[in-house]
């Protein structure tokens, strides 16, 4: 009986750990084995290379190019992401009537899909869209918003971030459970207004939240994608290109499947860099002196 015991936890991690083997690891290292053949003379009969496709990599301009927009994308997208959400739940968090009409009013973004949400946003941004209308009624000179170099990038990542404000704000809405009442009681008997409040009793209790929204944002605003290929397939003159669709440009439409997989496999270190920077800057107490 204890032996049953001892490996039934085992049992039920078996069908994760599946998935994960399926669709994670073995097409993790099928990426990273792709990265060292040249396909671009052959799709069938690629010729092995070495790691001639990363010296590649780094000598091209365009390279270079597309992570300076997904970076750019990434400063404009996550202090958003992470900012916005915590004071609207914040804000969502009182005892307000019609809590529950707000609630899926701001959530509902997050459940309309990306490609519908970037073909409604791409009709605002039209030449004689909404926005560019509302401009000309007050005598605003018009924008291209998604033809100018200027305004391209910044506009694409506008979906992102209404996209996306309603997902983190739950996560937030479930972290402020936690924190306790008796904390909010005792700032008001001191006398502490309402910013006050938050600055020293919420935020240091939802910090881990904080450190983990910061995460997942900025990882999504790495492998951004749907939203470049619907609305600007990286135009114009590459300024809304980002590393992602690259990967995919180079991949699929060029047929480069090694140069492609030296560029995922790249991207993979730069995300898993920028994770650990942002968990031990929010949680550095946690991990003592590292």
């Amino acid at each position: 009986m204890n032996y049953y015991k001892k490996y039934t936890p085992y049992l039920f991690l078996l069908p994760a750990v599946a998935v994960l083997i399926v669709f994670f690891f073995i097409p993790f290292f099928q990426t990273i084995g792709l990265s060292f053949f040249d396909y671009s003379s052959s799709l069938y009969n690629p010729t092995f290379n070495g790691i001639d496709n990363y010296i590649k990599l780094f000598k091209e301009p365009i390279f270079y190019k597309v992570m300076f927009n997904t970076f750019m994308y990434l400063v404009i997208a996550v202090p958003f992401l992470v900012i916005f959400p915590l004071f609207v739940a914040i804000l969502i968090n009182q005892k307000i009537r019609g809590i529950t009409f707000y609630k899926i009013l701001i959530y509902f973004p997050v459940i309309v899909s990306i490609v519908v949400a970037a073909i409604a946003f791409k009709w605002l941004y039209a030449g004689q869209g909404i926005l560019n209308y509302i401009l000309s009624v007050f005598h605003i000179p018009t924008v291209g918003w998604l033809v100018d170099t200027k305004w391209a990038l910044f506009s694409v990542a506008i979906v992102t971030i209404w996209k996306g404000i309603g997902y983190y704000m739950m996560i937030y809405l479930a972290s402020l459970m936690s924190v306790p009442q008796d904390l909010y009681e005792a700032c008001d008997i001191d006398g502490a207004g309402f910013l006050q409040k938050h600055f020293t009793v919420t935020i240091p209790h939802i910090m881990p939240t904080i450190a983990l929204v910061s995460t997942i944002s900025t990882i999504s605003a790495m492998k951004v994608f749907a939203e470049i290929y619907v609305m600007t397939k990286g135009g114009p003159l590459d300024s809304s290109k980002t590393i992602v669709y690259y990967i995919y440009e180079r991949a699929f439409e060029n047929l480069d499947l090694g140069y492609a997989s030296a560029m995922a496999v790249v991207l993979l270190v730069v995300v898993m860099v920028f994770s650990l920077i942002n968990i031990l800057c929010f949680e550095k107490n946690k991990y003592g002196d590292i």
